[in-house]
Formats: C-alpha cells, structure tokens, sequence
C-alpha cells in the first residue's frame, strides 16, 4: 500500500524507469507505441490489446485520468497526471505498463520485468510545485541534474515530450494533454510559458536540494 494514497480529483508526478537502468525505449516506434497505449488505455471501459481495439468501434467514455505533461526517455519516463475517478491512476498504470511490458518483451525476444517495481507518485499539493514540475517534465531531456547511465547512452531514440503542444501555436499533433490548460491558463500565451519554462529549469538546475524530490533520474 502507497504511504501517501492517491485521491480523486487530485494531480500526481508519475515516473518509473528500466529495470536496472535498462533501455525501455530502443527506436521511435516504441516511442509511438508508448504514446499511443497513453491514448488507447485511458478509458473507464475495459480494454484488451491495442490490436483487439483496432476492431472495435470508437466509443467516447470518460477517462481514467487526465494527462497535464509527459517525457519519454531512453530508460524511464515521467508523467503529470490527474486522477479523474477513484483508482483511475492505478488502472490506467497497470494497463500502460504491462500492455507495453508485454509488446517490448515479445519484440526484444526477453522475458521477464521491463520497469523497476511498481511506478513511483509524488502528490502535487502547491500550485508552484506544479508550475514548476511542469517546467521539469515538459524539459526533462534537456536537464542535466545526473548523468547519464552507460546503458542510457547507448540508445539513440530520440527523447519525446509534451513540450511542443505547451509552447507551440496550432500545435495539433498527438495531443495528448487534454490536462495542460490548468498550467497554461496561468498565462498570457505560449511563449510566456516558454519562458518560464526554461528559467524554471535553470532554477531547478542551480537548487538541486531544494528541488530534490524532481530529481528521481
């Protein structure tokens, strides 16, 4: 049982790496795979295999939980969350992390753990800790608070974030962040929030104890 339990209504920083530190993301097409499990899994209704709802007729229903902001990485990922029905965010990680467990695992020819344990959650209680988690996750490729792991260099998958929908007019691909406008409503336009992104993350960079709880690379 989680110390801290995890409430409806509420937003969560979500993150999880490699077992090990290893790959979880080898090309762009597990990047896509990813993405698109992000998409096909948040429903209240049951869902099989991405390959079974390419069958299924489209049925709108509410989701599980509400995506603010994600990065993907080489070896692990972060995501902002909000939980928008009770174990909403226990589900849809369940199903995102063993739907593409299993995919990874049948396309590497690996059996066994992909991510190491269960997903990590640390409450977002302030609006400023969201402000500038946002800022964390929307630029996490670019941070440098850790170096990284030798198996994380050998990659060469191009990291993915939501950064792009957050700071770029008419963006309209892979919207995934149906969430984001509690983040942007706090400000003038796009390129405002671009600019407090990048001094955020110089911020974050300078204080790494102070932000300490962001730094889980």
């Amino acid at each position: 049982m989680r110390k801290t339990p995890i409430v409806t209504g509420e937003l969560y920083h979500i993150f999880n790496r490699g077992t090990d530190k290893r790959i979880i993301f080898s090309d762009e097409y597990d990047i896509d795979r990813f993405i698109q499990s992000m998409q096909v899994f948040n429903t209240v209704e049951p869902v099989g295999s991405i390959f079974e709802q390419q069958f299924k007729e489209t049925v709108v229903s509410k989701p599980l939980v509400s995506i603010i902001a994600y990065c993907l990485l080489p070896n692990h990922f972060h995501l902002i969350l909000k939980q928008e029905v009770d174990s909403g965010i226990s589900l849809y990680m369940k199903r995102l992390s063993g739907g593409y467990s299993l995919y990874y695992n049948n396309k590497q020819k690996r059996s066994g753990v992909l991510f190491q344990g269960k997903y990590k959650s640390a409450h977002i209680n302030t609006n400023e800790y969201l402000l500038y988690l946002s800022a964390y996750v929307n630029l996490n490729y670019k941070q440098s608070l850790g170096s990284p792991t030798p198996k994380s260099r050998d990659s060469v998958v191009k990291p993915r974030s939501s950064f792009t929908e957050f700071t770029e007019e008419g963006f309209d691909k892979e919207q995934l962040c149906l969430g984001k406008s509690i983040v942007l409503n706090q400000f003038k336009s796009k390129e405002e929030y671009n600019t407090f992104a990048l001094k955020a993350l110089e911020e974050i960079q300078a204080n790494k104890k102070r932000y300490a709880l962001l730094n889980e690379d």
